[in-house]
């Protein structure tokens, strides 16, 4: 039986692609999480829905795809149609389907990462990048956590604000995938290696986007040693030895633990493993690497 937020997707997905002259009647999802992905069988079309308010980032989405395709990175493409569209104040954009592929490897997100760090940041466009989009909306929608964690987590938030303005320097800001995480960075049957969602694409250090890689081997250990090693050698660098990495993995590590937060009013599993990673970050399961399960 189809859930109401499922159905309400699903009449989103159906007006939304006719306005631009796709069929949605029989849109199968895809993923249904804070952004919604739904496939059109036949049409080779993906489309996204996102939330309310996302108007804006979903339009900045399209035009990174395009301005990264003209710089000549192999990108997932926006369908030519006029877009995003908006119904019933949710964006909605439309992507050409890409062809079987799976999560790429570290060495793949580290090649890819390299090629998006050299690219010449165009002069307006992308806007900076805020490592805490939304983690203050995620904690107070957290209610299966307690009140006391939530709280901590809020205290968390704030000193690591603050230790994120007073980072050491590093390496010169860049055009940044912003969520560089193995799926995003995917590799094709084919061998072609491609770059997806692009929801936080913008310009800032580019340490950021080989934390996340750093932190699923060191926190997660969902990253042998020798595959980090082949990272940092097909990248150039170990971010675990710039000084400032504490103050990014830890941000990273909240975007993780608020993100599984979030969503675990919607399955008993989800909302423990919420609290172990809360917990985690709390001291009480000993030190790293910490063993978390996948949320959606």
């Amino acid at each position: 039986m189809s859930s109401a937020a499922d159905v309400d997707g699903r009449r989103t997905v159906g007006e939304a692609c006719a306005a631009v002259g796709l069929r949605g009647g029989d849109a199968e999802p895809v993923r249904l999480a804070e952004n919604e992905t739904w496939r059109l069988p036949g049409q080779r079309v993906v489309v996204r829905v996102g939330r309310g308010g996302r108007l804006a980032g979903m339009e900045r989405e399209v035009w990174v795809a395009r301005w990264l395709e003209g710089q000549g990175v192999p990108v997932v493409r926006p369908l030519d149609v006029d877009q995003p569209v908006e119904i019933r104040g949710r964006p909605v954009t439309f992507w050409e389907e890409l062809p079987p592929h799976r999560h790429g490897t570290a060495e793949d997100v580290a090649v890819l990462l390299r090629r998006l760090h050299g690219l010449p940041a165009p002069a307006s466009g992308l806007g900076a990048l805020d490592p805490f989009a939304g983690i203050a909306a995620r904690i107070d929608a957290a209610t299966t956590l307690d009140p006391d964690d939530r709280d901590w987590l809020r205290g968390l938030h704030r000193k690591l604000a603050g230790e994120w303005r007073e980072r050491p320097a590093g390496l010169p800001a860049c055009a940044v995938h912003g969520d560089a995480w193995p799926g995003n960075f995917v590799r094709t049957e084919g061998g072609q290696r491609l770059v997806l969602d692009l929801e936080r694409f913008s310009v800032g250090p580019p340490e950021w986007d080989l934390t996340s890689t750093a932190v699923r081997h060191r926190t997660t250990g969902a990253v042998t040693s020798a595959e980090y090693r082949g990272f940092c050698d097909a990248y150039g660098f170990d971010v675990t030895e710039w000084p400032g990495y504490g103050t990014l993995a830890r941000i990273r590590e909240l975007r993780m633990v608020t993100y599984a937060a979030r969503h675990a009013g919607r399955d008993p599993a989800w909302a423990s493993e919420a609290r172990h990673r809360v917990a985690c970050l709390r001291g009480h399961f000993g030190p790293r690497p910490w063993r978390w399960r996948g949320i959606l």
